[in-house]
């Protein structure tokens, strides 16, 4: 029998702990974790006894870890967005093929930094894009490169984040400030910048952006209400109350990211406590709630991206107009409709998991099992360092466009 791969993780957090430890933990014959570091000691513990680590491969940090000789075939770094490249550095320098949680940095300057290391290293890195993985967007791509509408000319493509992940990620939350995150066009969205690129296999040309941050601001704190929800007289009337977001029956994402201690008595002490019980008017958060990207791509295709806090649902829909039809995907949905001219709609739909991103986290992780075992393993979705650069490079001339005001050319 085939001895299973190895890996160590760096930061066992939501991503690394739960995401990508729980599919270790369900692939025990082909992938074990043998090393982890993680600064918060529950977590650390939590994750070292779920996978029977020795108390000599438990690290309070990446770079204890990382200065030991290599311990595993792969590893997984899932720390915060500003420090993904130096122990993405120090990893290729040790010889392991690595898992990188998006974003590869925070800056582009950084972001070449890490991808000049790779070439010069010749190593191995795969980002974790995880859309192109999910059976919803492997399908679109198969559909799309089919040219069954003609030429497109024409795409309009919407992230619905929804509200209560939006107050949650980008109020609350991590990744509520740029000193402290990546912005939200990166952080968020270079998954669907990603996704552009990769279906239609174009790189942008030129583009420009406009975000506004006018609702989650001091100037909208309600009459009555308080600092804290705990506290507030108006809790029936805010669908941001964070009792309504965080006491409920569901365990899972996001109420597991406020606190270790699930129960009802944790989680209120850490809304009593944490940043994650703060009034959405009362936060140091600078992040648009809403933000649009006019992009020209090679061949003189025309794109709409915009991102929004303000939805219901959490979902990605996407429009694609051709010569001869257009292709409507609401991923969310699992439907794609497929309606060219003079002809009766075509729908297809797509089953996928409600969690994990819709099978992608699950994907990625097959993916790279196969990334160890064969780290030039080329496939029409692999989301190599080199591949996952155009993405981040939209998204920081996006931020250049929206902070200036100007049309940026990528090509200088």
């Amino acid at each position: 029998m085939k001895k299973p791969l190895t890996v160590a993780v760096i930061g066992a957090g939501n991503r690394g702990g739960r995401v990508y430890g729980g599919y270790i933990k369900r692939h025990q014959d082909i992938i074990q974790a043998v090393a982890v570091a993680e600064p918060d000691p529950v977590r650390r513990k939590r994750f070292a006894e779920e996978h029977d680590i020795k108390d000599e491969y438990q690290f309070q940090s990446w770079f204890d870890l990382l200065e030991r000789e290599r311990l595993a075939d792969g590893i997984i770094i899932a720390t915060m967005d500003t420090m993904h490249v130096e122990p993405a550095i120090k990893a290729l320098e040790k010889g392991y093929k690595i898992l990188l949680e998006k974003p590869i940095a925070t800056d582009w300057q950084e972001t070449k930094r890490l991808a000049e290391k790779a070439r010069e290293l010749d190593g191995r890195i795969l980002v974790a894009h995880v859309l192109r993985y999910t059976p919803f967007y492997t399908r679109l791509k198969k559909i799309l490169s089919k040219e069954i509408i003609g030429e497109i000319r024409f795409i309009d493509h919407l992230e619905n984040i929804g509200y209560y992940h939006f107050a949650h990620s980008y109020v609350r939350g991590n990744w509520r400030n740029t000193e402290k995150a990546a912005p939200i066009i990166l952080a968020k969205s270079c998954h669907d910048l990603d996704l552009i690129y990769w279906l239609t296999g174009r790189k942008c040309k030129e583009l420009s952006s406009h975000a506004t941050l006018e609702y989650f601001t001091a100037d909208n704190f309600p009459d009555g209400a308080a600092g804290r929800c705990l506290d507030c007289a108006i809790v029936e009337d805010c669908p941001y109350a964070a009792q309504k977001i965080y006491l409920g029956e569901d365990e899972g994402w996001p109420v597991s990211v406020i606190t270790e201690d699930l129960s009802r008595e944790g989680r209120i002490k850490a809304l009593r406590e944490g940043p994650y019980g703060r009034c959405v008017y009362k936060c140091d958060n600078n992040v648009p709630e809403v933000q649009s990207v006019r992009m020209t791509l090679e061949g003189n295709l025309e794109v709409n991206f915009a991102l929004t806090a303000f939805s219901a649902r959490i979902t990605r829909k996407t429009i694609f107009y051709g010569s001869l039809g257009e292709i409507r995907a609401d991923f969310e949905e699992g439907e794609i409709v497929i309606d060219r001219f003079g002809r009766e709609p075509e729908i297809i739909r797509v089953s996928a998991p409600n969690e994990g991103h819709g099978g992608g986290d699950e994907g990625l992780m097959n993916h790279f099992v196969q990334f160890l075992q064969d780290s030039h393993v080329n496939t029409a979705y692999s989301t190599t360092l080199e591949d996952s650069l155009e993405s981040h490079r939209i998204a920081f001339a996006a931020e250049r466009a929206r902070e200036h005001g100007v049309v940026v050319k990528l090509d200088k």
